[in-house]
């Protein structure tokens, strides 16, 4: 104890002093990769729009020989040809605001270009002491999402382009806005192209970022409603472009299953598909054919013009959706008239056309460089393929001049709705501006509410003071500050941030499915079983065993077995009229011809020990004069009721949207459900009477007595339907349909085995028992 207050002591002595001075924050600038300050543009103004377009990339050597520090390895910078427009763009965009003196009066935009050589970790600058009005870009998810932190902070707005977030990211990043068109209508413009050319086997590559998952989870339920299978999904995860052999080699042999493969990526997902490809036909020497078919938020990155040809062929005949662009005819005029010789300080242009036209202009380096022409300044661009630059606007290009015109109505909203000219400029700089600044905050709620959400009134609280709430279960809402969530059409159901509705899938019974695949599989193999036991009694006709029961009535007996199995295939696959007018109808009455026969043979039996004496009158009237009205008088009964179900109210096809949450049941309604339940309470009745009779026949004397089989026979068939109907009533969709399939297999088989198995087994393993002494000295009926 006497050495703690010591420790104590020597505890506080090492403390800091509290009166020691504050430090100042300084911005500190990063060490290590060493860009050079050409690859950013200035133009000033009173107030600066920042602008993160991807022109170049930054080309890391792929090996490391771990003696150096990485981030001091050589690197060299490539301009990416095609992305040159967007930076034309915004300065085209930037220079018609300008010029417009009654959307902005008094006022000069200015613009940042900053390219970060897609790396983002050079994102952010911390020394920018400009008026920052807006930031536009950059154009993928992950790098947007790293400036929206930092923007949000300072309630910087920032415009994406080419992307789209999360219901939760937008509420989490408020400052971020989203210029782009919604990619929902191309999802539907990929199944009718689908449709269109009868593809129902399908690849799919896309990146691993918020836009791939929205992807995947709209476009599957579309594809699976339209019976379009997928043959492999794949997702992107690597965002560099040095794969191992393992990798490549699983890419290859998963992207070699389908024969057309459908393409979602950003920028870096899209150079490395290039890359897999090109390592695929270096190493195989063969050709990647595939049909590509490209989102519209797809574009060729070539570093170098003069390698377009080799990285584009394997995409020869691709099918490539596009945003519409507007039609600007100025900047049309703009790209025909740019010269490299006269950039007007625009220094991008000259390295742009050295890269698109693989030349050299002198004035940049005085010694000519090996393997170039001179470039001369009258090169044509519409020369160029589409694929390297485009001379008209971009659906791209389109967004970024959209995304400037937004924000120069947001401050001309701003400017006008002060009431005085507070923002003149009157030649000094704007001192009392914000970028956070539209329209002064003057509500009562704290926030408004978003997509997926409904205003609801507090008791008590005026009308205007509401708060945001979930829309319910089975609701959506589409705009902001909704008053209430409307309900999904019948066909649809509302998707996880419930701002939109999504077809829902088609649910029945398919044959591709692995119940309907099994089912039907079971119900041809009891077909083929029927087929060979009525090939066998044929062959065998004239044996004591086959001849000891009424041929004709045993044939009969095979034969509506047969055509019940056959009739159970009307059960799988898409209801149609015809298969749910007939499917119930048919079972019904050849189930009936199948009791009507055992019944038959039942009396028969009974009639054989009942009248003894040979030449009884009798016995001739009721021997086969009453097993042939049986057999025909119950099924004609059954066709009766059929034929009146199909009069008065048939089956048709009903389309159920409530039983299921996300998918639709295609099914067959019965109509009249009454008639339904007769034809049932008929077809039980037959088996009823037919259990009773053999049953009491079962121990009669005969050293082949068929009662005995028919009664255990006749046990499994009541068995099985009468736990059939509470599992038939409890069920909906797939599982009532495979419990009335599986009904009729199990009933049936259950005859056909109790019945027939016995017989098979003498006629084929025991002929010796096969013989007349062994058959009951009557004879046949």
């Amino acid at each position: 104890m006497t050495r703690l207050p010591l420790l104590l002591l020597v505890l506080f002595w090492l403390l800091p002093r509290t009166t020691t001075k504050k430090t100042q924050t300084i911005c500190v600038p990063q060490k290590g990769l060493n860009f050079q300050d050409q690859w950013e543009f200035y133009r000033p103004g009173d107030l600066i729009i920042g602008a993160n377009l991807p022109l170049t990339a930054l080309m890391f050597p792929s090996l490391s020989d771990f003696q150096n520090d990485p981030l001091m390895l050589t690197n060299t910078v490539s301009l990416i040809p095609k992305n040159f427009q967007t930076f034309l763009a915004l300065m085209f965009a930037v220079k018609q605001v300008n010029k417009d003196l009654v959307l902005l009066p008094n006022i000069t935009l200015g613009f940042h270009i900053y390219e970060n050589n897609q790396n983002e970790r050079n994102s952010y600058k911390c020394d920018r002491q400009d008026p920052l009005l807006s930031v536009i870009g950059g154009l993928n998810s992950k790098s947007s999402r790293l400036m929206a932190s930092i923007f949000s902070i300072f309630k910087v707005p920032q415009l994406g382009v080419g992307f789209e977030f999360s219901q939760g990211e937008k509420m989490a990043y408020p400052s971020f806005f989203w210029i782009n068109p919604k990619g929902f209508p191309e999802y539907g413009g990929l199944v009718q192209l689908f449709l269109h050319f009868e593809w129902n086997w399908v690849g799919l590559v896309a990146s691993d970022d918020d836009s791939g998952e929205r992807f995947i989870s709209s476009l599957i339920p579309m594809l699976k409603e339209k019976e379009i299978c997928l043959a492999f999904t794949e997702i992107m995860k690597l965002d560099f472009h040095v794969f191992p052999k393992s990798t490549l080699h699983h890419i290859f042999n998963t992207w070699s299953k389908a024969e057309v493969i459908i393409f979602l990526g950003d920028s870096s997902t899209n150079t490395n598909v290039q890359v897999i490809i090109y390592a695929y036909e270096t190493w195989r020497n063969a050709s990647f054919r595939k049909v590509w078919i490209f989102t519209s938020n797809w574009k060729l990155n070539v570093m170098n013009s003069q390698y377009i040809l080799q990285i584009i062929k394997p995409f020869h005949g691709a099918l490539h959706f596009r945003d519409q662009p507007g039609d600007v005819s100025e900047f049309n005029r703009l790209l025909m008239s740019l010269d490299p010789l006269n950039p007007q300080g625009d220094f991008f242009l000259p390295l742009w056309w050295e890269s698109a036209f693989h030349c050299k202009i002198s004035k940049l380096s005085k010694i000519p460089s090996k393997g170039r022409k001179p470039c001369t300044g009258k090169e044509n661009l519409q020369n160029l393929p589409s694929y390297v630059f485009e001379t008209s606007m971009s659906g791209e290009s389109y967004n970024i001049y959209n995304a400037i015109y937004a924000v120069a109505h947001a401050l001309h909203a701003l400017h006008g709705s002060r009431g005085q000219p507070a923002m003149l400029r009157l030649g000094k700089k704007i001192s009392n501006f914000q970028s956070w600044q539209k329209v002064p905050f003057a509500r009562c709620g704290v926030k408004r509410c978003q997509e997926g959400e409904r205003r609801r009134v507090p008791k008590g609280e005026q009308v205007c003071c509401y708060r945001c709430a979930p829309c319910p279960e089975g609701t959506t809402s589409n705009q902001t500050d909704a008053a209430r969530c409307d309900p999904c059409p019948e066909d649809q159901y509302p998707n996880e941030d419930k701002d939109h509705c999504i077809p829902k899938k088609i649910h029945f019974l398919a044959y591709q499915d692995p119940l309907g695949y099994a089912l039907a599989s079971l119900l041809l193999f009891l077909s083929m079983t029927t087929l060979g036991v009525l090939a066998i009694f044929l062959k065998h006709r004239d044996t004591p065993i086959v001849k000891a029961n009424n041929r004709d009535l045993t044939y009969i007996l095979l034969v509506s077995l047969l055509l019940c199995f056959l009739c159970s295939f009307l059960f799988i696959g898409q209801p149609g009229k015809l298969t749910c007018l007939f499917r119930q109808t048919a079972f019904a009455i050849f189930f009936s011809l199948v009791v009507s026969s055992v019944l038959a043979k039942t009396v028969m039996v009974v009639l054989a020990f009942i009248v003894t004496k040979p030449g009884n009158k009798t016995r001739k009237l009721l021997g086969k004069p009453l097993t042939n009205s049986i057999v025909l008088v119950c099924p004609l009964v059954q066709t009766v009721l059929c034929v009146t179900w199909l009069v008065i109210s048939p089956p048709f096809p009903n389309m159920d949207f409530h039983s299921l949450v996300r998918e639709t049941i295609l099914e067959c309604n019965e109509g009249s459900t009454s008639i339904f339940y007769a034809v049932l309470a008929y077809l039980g009745f037959l088996a009823l009477v037919s259990f009773t009779v053999a049953f009491l026949a079962r121990k009669l004397p005969d050293s082949f007595n068929e009662a005995k089989f028919i009664t255990f026979s006749m046990m499994v068939f009541c068995s099985v339907w009468i736990s059939f109907l509470p599992t038939y009533l409890s069920t909906k969709g797939k599982p009532m349909v495979a419990v009335e399939i599986f009904s009729i297999l199990a009933s049936g088989a259950g005859l056909l085995a109790c019945i027939f198995s016995p017989k098979c087994y003498i006629i084929l393993l025991k002929s010796d028992l096969n013989c007349r002494q062994n058959i009951r000295r009557h004879k046949d009926l």
